[in-house]
This record gives C-alpha cells, sequence and structure tokens, in this order.
C-alpha cells in the first residue's frame, strides 16, 4: 500500500476560484499559470518542429495504417455481465473497460472517428471499436490521464456525462468536463500523488512526463499523469501518455510491485523522445515499476507517428523476450484477466487479411 504521504485526499473540481487567482498554485507542478515536468524540456527551434509537421504531412511512409482490417473482437453485454471481476477489454489506443467488484471502469475513452477537434481531417480509427458507445454499460467511473485528443473526445464525454457516476482526471482536466456539461459533483482532479477511494478501490494519480493542450494557445494550463488502480492486493499501472523518465522508479518504490503495466508502446519518433517513450524505453520503464506482467497500448488504433503500424508490437516482443518479461497482446475486444494474464496471440502479424465483417458494424458514437 502507498507511505501515508502519498495518501491524500483527491480535490473536487470546483475550487474557490474567487479567493485564488490560480486554483492550482499549490501544486509542485505549477510555475505561473502553466504545469512543468521536474526534468526541463529540452529547447526546439521552430524550423526543427516545423520540419517535423512537413514531413507528417508530406512524407508519410504507407505503412504507418493497414492495408486491410484489424482482427477486433466484437463484445455484448451479456458477455460483460459474465466476465468475472478483474477483466479487461481493450477498446481501441489507450481505451480500457476495466471491470472490478462488479462495476466498471474505463481509462482515457475515445469513440470518436478522428483523434482531431475536426470531423473531417485528422488521424482516423483503423478499426471501429469492439462495442459501440451506447452498447456500454453503465460506467462506474472514467479514468483520464490528460487532454489530447486521442485520449479525451468531447463527444464521448457528453455522452457518458449522465451515465457515468464518477470522472478521476488530473488537475485542471476536470474543469474542461465540467464546461462540457458534466456535473461537478461528480468530477475529482489530483495532483501527482493524491489518493482517492472508491468502493474499497484507491486510485493514484502518480507522476508523467508529457504535455497537455488542445489548441495552439492553451498548452500545459491543465496537468497530466499516470495512474495506479489497486484493489486489495492487485496492482494496475497505467501509463497515459509519457517520456522514460526516473519518476517510474519512484512509483515502483512507493506503490509497486505491479501485476501488470498497460504501458504507452507506440507514436514515438527519435525527435520528440522527451514525450514519448521507444520500446527500449517502455521496457525500462516497466523493469523500473517493478511490472510482472507488461501489455503495450498507445499502439494498433490511430496513425500518429512515422513508424510501421505494426513496429510497437514486433519491437516490444522482441525486448520482453530478451529480458524475459511476460508479454500480454490481447485483441481489441479479448478479455485479460488482470490477476492471471496470458499471452494472447500475435494477431498483428496476419491483420491485413482479416475482412471488415469481424469488425462488427456498430456505430461509433450512437
Amino acid at each position: 500500500m502507498p507511505p501515508p504521504e502519498a495518501v491524500m485526499f483527491a480535490r473536487r473540481s470546483k475550487l474557490p476560484r474567487s479567493s485564488m487567482a490560480d486554483p492550482y498554485q499549490a501544486s509542485p507542478q505549477r510555475h505561473g499559470d502553466r504545469f512543468q515536468n521536474p526534468a526541463q524540456r529540452p529547447v526546439q527551434s521552430l524550423g526543427k518542429t516545423l520540419g517535423i509537421i512537413w514531413n507528417a504531412l508530406f512524407h508519410k511512409p504507407a505503412q504507418t495504417r493497414p492495408t486491410g482490417s484489424l482482427p477486433v473482437q466484437a463484445i455484448t453485454r451479456a458477455q460483460l455481465d459474465a466476465a468475472p471481476d478483474r477483466s479487461l477489454f481493450r477498446l481501441g489506443h489507450s481505451t480500457m473497460l476495466i471491470k472490478l467488484r462488479g462495476a466498471y471502469w474505463l481509462t482515457d475513452p475515445v469513440f470518436a472517428e478522428r483523434a482531431s477537434p475536426f470531423r473531417w481531417m485528422g488521424p482516423k480509427r483503423f478499426h471501429q471499436p469492439p462495442m459501440a458507445l451506447h452498447e456500454l454499460p453503465p460506467i462506474r467511473g472514467v479514468i483520464l490521464s490528460h487532454d489530447h485528443y486521442d485520449h479525451l473526445d468531447r463527444d464521448t464525454i457528453a455522452y457518458l456525462a449522465d451515465t457515468t457516476d464518477l470522472f478521476l482526471t488530473p488537475l485542471g482536466v476536470g474543469d474542461r468536463l465540467i464546461e462540457w456539461g458534466v456535473a461537478a459533483a461528480k468530477v475529482h482532479q489530483l495532483d501527482w500523488w493524491d489518493s482517492i477511494e472508491i468502493d474499497g478501490l484507491r486510485m493514484t494519480a502518480t507522476p508523467a512526463q508529457h504535455f497537455s493542450g488542445r489548441t495552439p494557445f492553451d498548452g500545459n494550463r491543465t496537468l497530466w499523469a499516470s495512474w495506479v488502480i489497486a484493489d486489495a492486493e492487485l496492482r494496475v499501472f497505467f501509463s497515459g501518455d509519457t517520456g522514460y523518465f526516473d519518476g517510474f522508479k519512484t512509483i515502483g518504490e512507493r506503490l509497486g510491485p505491479f501485476d501488470i503495466t498497460l504501458m504507452e508502446t507506440g507514436a514515438y519518433d527519435a525527435q520528440w523522445p522527451y514525450v514519448h517513450m521507444q520500446p527500449e524505453q517502455t521496457v525500462q520503464a516497466h523493469i523500473d515499476l517493478e511490472g510482472r506482467w507488461l501489455m503495450p497500448i498507445h499502439n494498433g488504433t490511430f496513425d500518429l507517428a512515422m513508424h510501421a503500424w505494426q513496429e510497437p508490437f514486433e519491437r516490444v516482443l522482441a525486448l520482453a523476450a530478451e529480458r524475459s518479461i511476460p508479454l500480454a497482446t490481447p485483441r481489441m475486444g479479448e478479455r485479460l484477466d488482470l490477476a492471471a494474464p496470458r499471452a494472447g496471440e500475435r494477431w498483428w502479424q496476419n491483420a491485413e487479411a482479416v475482412t471488415h465483417t469481424e469488425w462488427g458494424s456498430a456505430p461509433l458514437l450512437k
């Protein structure tokens, strides 16, 4: 269990703005009116930034998207109801549906067709979710890592607002939800190392090395976080988005060891090592966390980088084998037992031959 100094009551989202110019000024992560990582971000020239954008727009390799359909396993409500506690279903990218103590939790829910502020352009899904938004069971809580479009989708939140009991967010992200119509009483905003206990579960917001913002003008006005989910003796780590940093070692020492780590493994590039991890760093972070099973996430749904879409799976598979680390790679929609994970098949290697009928035909946002 976490030490006493790591266990704090979560902040409610409706803070007394009238008495504080900055409601988050007490956060150690706050500097001025922005949040910062402990390690300073390397300076990047405008020319380099424009070069990255240019390559992404005009020099994208063809292999960054699958040419066929992916083997998505459709999920029914009956299957969910019959699933035992401590079941995880990967719905895509960083969206996980987790059943704990008879209730359902969602991480970074994105059911939109595109991870973009626009419905007509931006990274488009490789596959439909294993179940449509309207087919979900009542959700006990949503756990959000940060506010980027591939992790926080406004239409999805609008749908979940009335049917979800709780929304757990890093500081500032909850303010967005309230602005979008989520009841303030449902929103709990946490700083790093804050914890909240719900139904016997303990959720702790833990450090990550990333950034935030949904426009060119609001960068780092909200915090980013990884999460620790503790159910009695079961420990699950959810990375959100992060670069490699020494915080993983600290999290492992204070809150580990972990039965399974759900680790960012995808959308990386040599030109942005500070905010995303190469597969080698993913594996090292898992070791730092004192993890047992490793499950690579943040891949297989959106084209967000210059690497081939299958590359994160292949690289992390080889690296995990070298270090004798058990690797779980369930198909989208396939149940994973968090208490007793299994390796799963190398589904991405024959994905190109799969037909569209295996996706399921449910609409995304109805």
